[in-house]
């Protein structure tokens, strides 16, 4: 008896080995990030108390985007860079098919134009 028990502790030891060995997977969230590289989501927008901002993205998920005073902000461009993504606005997220990668969406600047509450990269 007392040998089985030895094989069975050796090998439970031999299985947390190996378990042990192989690295956790790290999660990844969307974030913030300096702009300075063409390959993360830009998103180019206007608070409704006026001037323009360029936030830029990394990683998959979402991020809501809103003025100080937690109201939407409006849209005027979106660059994919090396990522799909979509916007949420007036309700729904847009487009019904991700915008590609490498991709460049452009309204004009007009106050109240493309809305935008949040931002995904998928």
């Amino acid at each position: 008896m007392n040998h089985k028990l030895k094989k069975l502790a050796a090998a439970a030891l031999a299985a947390f080995a190996m378990t042990a060995a192989i690295p956790a997977g790290s999660a990844s969230a969307i974030g913030k990030v300096a702009c300075g590289n063409s390959e993360y989501l830009r998103v180019e927008y206007h608070y409704t108390t006026g001037g323009t901002y360029t936030d830029c993205f990394a990683n998959a998920g979402s991020w809501r985007i809103y003025d100080q005073f937690g109201r939407s902000v409006w849209v005027t461009e979106i660059w994919t860079g090396n990522n799909r993504a979509k916007w949420y606005g007036d309700g729904q997220w847009r487009p019904a098919t991700a915008i590609g990668q490498w991709t460049s969406f452009t309204w004009p600047n007009t106050p109240g134009g493309v809305k935008l509450d949040e931002i995904q990269i998928l």
